[in-house]
């Protein structure tokens, strides 16, 4: 497994924007080989700034880089519009390759 994590510091007052960039946008992801599941992550707000995790997982790094160079990147990245307006700094792209996986025992 693979995950990679966006980090980003949305200004405060301005989440219910940033929310609804990410929550109305196509992402083209579902149909991509190696795609596993995205999750975007609402911090607890700071004085200035509420900081948000989009989390992406991929079956192996190789998915994940044959994703940014597909035609389904380009897509779902056409329309994207410049929203610095809404952050405190640029987001901040982490990789993480899996060492150990856990799951919940069945139930029942």
């Amino acid at each position: 497994m693979f995950l990679t994590m966006n980090r980003f510091k949305v200004k405060s007052g301005r989440e219910a924007e940033f929310e609804t960039v990410w929550k109305t946008r196509d992402s083209h992801l579902q149909d991509v080989p190696g795609f596993v599941s995205f999750h975007l992550m609402k911090g607890e707000p700071q004085a200035d700034h509420t900081l948000y995790a989009s989390h992406t997982f991929w079956t192996t790094r190789a998915a994940f880089e044959a994703w940014t160079r597909s035609e389904a990147f380009r897509a779902a990245h056409k329309d994207a519009k410049p929203q610095g307006d809404l952050y405190l700094g640029p987001p901040e792209l982490e990789v993480f390759d899996e060492v150990q996986s856990l799951h919940a025992a069945p139930s029942g």
